[in-house]
């Protein structure tokens, strides 16, 4: 009965783990669009990407973010 009950609360503790990294993910893909916005003609050189490329990814939901970004 103990066990089953250690079970149980592993998996609602990985549950509420996962759910606070994607969360936690979504954030820092806001973060790093805001960021992006703010790069001076330079930085943007440095990087590869036009003023138009970096607001249009800065415009982008947080949400919607390339597979390839998720840990």
């Amino acid at each position: 009965m103990t066990q089953s009950l250690t079970l149980r609360r592993a998996a609602a503790n990985r549950r509420r783990a996962s759910v606070f990294s994607v969360l936690a993910h979504l954030y820092s893909v806001w973060r790093q669009r805001q960021a992006l916005k703010k790069l001076d003609a330079a930085q943007l050189r440095d990087i590869g990407i036009t003023r138009e490329q970096a607001l249009a990814e800065a415009r982008r939901a947080f949400w919607d973010a390339p597979s390839s970004w998720l840990r």
